[in-house]
């Protein structure tokens, strides 16, 4: 499998794991979602807002590689965070509907990179102002797995509030091998 298809794969089970997680934060009452639960992000809310936030501080980062400005173009209607643990959304509703934007926008960006683009460096700076030249490939690898690490801290929120997530494991979106 291509880097691009690794990446397609992830695009495809970060979008599914997102919406089986808001699924099932909905089943909770709204104070529920908010309470502060001692983790990083301290509420379930929270903690989903930080994902977003994340994927948006990213992406607007990638914007600015030559080869993803036109992909990546529909993140300028995003708001430039301000803080990690901002509360861009209490509403969990209205935090999900720009999680399913902003999912469907990084399939369809990753659909259009090619192993060229993978391989160059960019520079960015962080929230301190502290610039940083890096590998594409390795950040797009972090993008992923920085949904993965906090995903699994809010299904952990989830099963300490009674609710059962369910299969998380991407093994199940994996294509079956013809033998």
């Amino acid at each position: 499998m291509s880097t691009i298809d690794s990446f397609i794969l992830l695009a495809k089970y970060n979008q599914l794991m997102n919406q089986r997680q808001y699924a099932a934060a909905a089943t909770l009452p709204l104070a529920e979602l908010q309470a502060d639960k001692g983790a990083f992000f301290k509420s379930i809310l929270g903690t989903l807002n930080h994902i977003l936030i994340g994927d948006i501080i990213w992406l607007k980062r990638f914007a600015q590689h030559p080869s993803s400005k036109k992909a990546l173009a529909p993140i300028t209607q995003f708001q430039q965070p301000t803080s990690l643990n901002d509360t861009i959304f209490t509403d969990l509703n209205k935090l999900r509907v720009e999680r399913e934007k902003l999912d469907q926008v990084i399939v369809e960006w990753v659909s259009q990179l090619t192993d060229c683009d993978l391989e160059k460096c960019i520079t960015y700076s962080n929230m301190a102002g502290k610039s940083f030249s890096k590998n594409y490939q390795s950040l797009i690898h972090h993008l992923f797995l920085h949904q993965v690490h906090h995903r699994g801290q809010v299904t952990t929120l989830l099963s300490q509030c009674g609710v059962d997530f369910g299969e998380t494991d991407l093994i199940e979106i994996i294509d079956h091998c013809d033998t």
